[in-house]
């Protein structure tokens, strides 16, 4: 069995300000570095977490880690009349600043600079929160899923898009085999922080997936939980209940 690589080792600075840094870095390139590390399948994902949303009607939702604000914008057509945006990265906020404005949604999404375990927000706010790839970045897991169970209001819904890794042959020895030789390939192309594109990697390596994730939200005190994996387990999405 390999031993797990921690992401952060090499630097002296603290998990979450790496990944601020990492993310202004890389801003510019993200979209387009989702679209190729995923082959396109990440909008197919993204498409799920909205009809999961949409199927509650709410009418406050915020997507913490909204980066560039893809899925901010997708969860404006399940009709809420709020959406908040939520990110550390201002590099990240700013090019989702440009998207939002033009389609036309500054009524409806707000892009706010934020930190997932201090939310600046009250308690039972949101109908509605959705994470995609962002709570492996969270420095302190549990602090945050804590916090967004406060914010949401009681029968409210989390709903996670997050990377996993396959677990049956051959998916699981592909997906090592990409993420080890062929990412960090594509990463040069994209941008000169090679470093970012090896954490990206390497942080979903040792992000706790499937059941393991299910014991840490039921932990913090979420009910109905379940996980569905998607494209042969190399992503999952997690829902869950106030």
């Amino acid at each position: 069995m390999s031993k797990k690589v921690n992401p952060y080792k090499d630097s002296e600075l603290g998990k979450k300000e790496q990944v601020r840094q990492m993310f202004d870095t890389i801003s510019g390139n993200y979209d387009g570095l989702n679209r190729v590390i995923s082959f396109g399948i990440d909008v197919k994902w993204r498409r799920k977490v909205v009809k999961l949303v949409g199927e509650k009607s709410p009418k406050a939702i915020m997507d913490i880690a909204t980066g560039t604000g893809d899925l901010a914008i997708a969860l404006a057509n399940t009709g809420a009349k709020r959406v908040v945006g939520l990110d550390i990265s201002p590099g990240m906020l700013e090019v989702g600043k440009e998207k939002v404005s033009k389609k036309n949604l500054e009524n409806t999404i707000d892009m706010v600079i934020g930190d997932s375990e201090n939310l600046a927000f009250e308690d039972n706010t949101f109908d509605a929160i959705t994470v995609a790839f962002g709570v492996r970045n969270f420095e302190n897991l549990e602090k945050g899923l804590g916090e967004i169970l406060r914010v949401l209001r009681p029968g409210g819904q989390l709903v996670v898009l997050e990377t996993s890794v396959p677990t049956k042959f051959p998916f699981k020895q592909g997906y090592a085999f990409y993420t080890k030789y062929i990412l960090p390939g594509i990463g040069k192309l994209f941008s000169k922080d090679r470093s970012a594109y090896k954490y990206l990697s390497e942080s979903a390596s040792v992000f706790p997936h499937g059941k393991d994730f299910n014991n840490i939200l039921a932990k913090i005190g979420f009910i109905g939980i379940e996980n569905m994996p998607q494209t042969f387990g190399v992503a999952s999405i997690y829902v869950a209940t106030k």
